[in-house]
């Protein structure tokens, strides 16, 4: 036998002491180590669902005028098994059960007798809005805050904040952008024609339906109140 032979057959010995030893302790370490990681992958997947799966829902002008007329706490009742609340009468709803985006809008778009542009937003970003409140200390007497949700989220946002008609006879401010957010402050002043969601869609080019800051407020008091998760 060559001494190459022999330095492989020494190396192979060595290597089956050792596993012989201490093989027992490296395969427990190697399990503990992937229950581990499974345990925080499961926990993280469960925050996940759990973020996915429960909703706030916006209606775009429903019951505005005659036009686009129906009955928001009829569907909430219809839709029960989903856990549907219903806020208003404009079509706003809390969604505290489990269901996907996709389930939860055809069941919604099926009770509708009209078409609808329907904006969906997990469970936690309304709550963590309406924590972080940041147009707190702006609304007043005759200023009101609002929130536009957007169809989807901008690609590139606009240098805020933006004033409507003008800085200095201002009715509309956009102040700030949070996901599909939009928030704003209203002036109330005479012969005032302006109103949050115009401004809004002709700013991001892209359908959008607005609520006053009360509303957002119910919502996460809802959702709160449901869950000690959020």
């Amino acid at each position: 036998m060559t001494s190459a032979c022999h330095a492989a057959a020494k190396v192979g010995s060595l290597l089956g002491f050792f596993w012989r030893q201490f093989g027992d302790d490296f395969r427990n370490l190697s399990k503990r180590s992937l229950l581990n990681q499974e345990k925080i992958c499961y926990r993280k997947a469960s925050s996940i669902v759990f973020l996915r799966m429960r909703w706030v829902v916006f209606l775009r002008a429903v019951n505005v005028g005659s036009a686009n007329r129906c009955q928001p706490a009829l569907i909430a009742k219809e839709l029960a098994k989903f856990g549907v609340v219903n806020i208003g009468a404009v079509g706003t709803f809390v969604v505290r059960e489990d269901v996907t985006e996709l389930v939860l809008r055809a069941a919604i778009a099926k009770k509708l007798p009209f078409k609808c542009e329907i904006m969906i937003c997990p469970a936690k970003e309304i709550v963590d809005l309406a924590k972080e409140n940041p147009l707190k200390g702006e609304a007043g007497n005759d200023i009101d805050a609002h929130v536009t949700i957007l169809a989807k989220r901008p690609t590139k946002l606009p240098k805020l904040p933006i004033y409507a008609p003008s800085k200095d006879k201002w009715e509309i401010r956009i102040s700030r952008v949070v996901e599909t957010a939009v928030l704003s402050l209203r002036r109330r002043i005479e012969n005032g024609r302006l109103y949050p969601n115009q401004i809004v869609e002709k700013l991001f080019s892209t359908p959008a339906t607005t609520r006053t800051w009360n509303t957002i407020e119910k919502v996460a008091k809802i959702l709160r109140e449901n869950s000690k998760e959020i």
